[in-house]
């Protein structure tokens, strides 16, 4: 491995800022969170702390910084929907377009496999093509549209919902 080469790892306490500067800057000029209000790095470390441990938040580090975070989490809250996780991916503007979310994407499903689980869900944004091609690229297929249920920047927007099944995952037979 190289120095300049990502490394996928658990985040830690001391990538919080980085961490929330990605999102805020999503928040700030983005649709692919429906957030209006910058999260304060106190709201940022109780999000931390929340976290399931047996589900780490990710971070895609370049050259000794955070260039992206990801994590799963819980679809729904009910018991019957424990076998399926939400994936979320965020990449730094100044690093998109150079394969890090798909080191983290794929991370992520790694992630799912391993602990069982049977499906992922992605809830992406309509106009956010790369997304959607990127979560098409792993298997995951559309599930339809959502229309205008979210509102930012004075305008409805679309949820593209995709789905990715994993044939192993799931309770044990029997």
């Amino acid at each position: 491995m190289t120095a300049n080469e990502p490394i996928i790892r658990p985040a830690r306490r001391d990538d919080l800022a980085a961490i929330n500067a990605i999102y805020n800057e999503e928040i700030r000029t983005g649709v692919a969170t429906w957030d209006y209000e910058p999260w304060s790095l106190e709201a940022r470390t109780r999000w931390f702390e929340e976290q399931e441990p047996e589900e780490p938040v990710l971070v895609v580090e370049v050259e000794g910084a955070v260039a992206g975070f990801g994590y799963l989490s819980w679809y729904r809250a009910k018991a019957g929907y424990r076998f399926t996780r939400e994936n979320t991916v965020y990449i730094d503007p100044a690093h998109q377009r150079r394969g890090l979310g798909a080191r983290l994407l794929e991370a992520l499903v790694d992630q799912a496999r391993s602990q069982g689980m049977r499906a992922l869900i992605a809830q992406i944004e309509t106009s956010n093509g790369a997304s959607i091609a990127l979560h098409e690229r792993y298997g995951f297929v559309r599930l339809g549209i959502e229309r205008e249920v979210g509102y930012k920047f004075d305008r409805w927007l679309d949820a593209q919902p995709m789905q990715l099944l994993l044939p192993d995952g799931g309770p044990p037979a029997g």
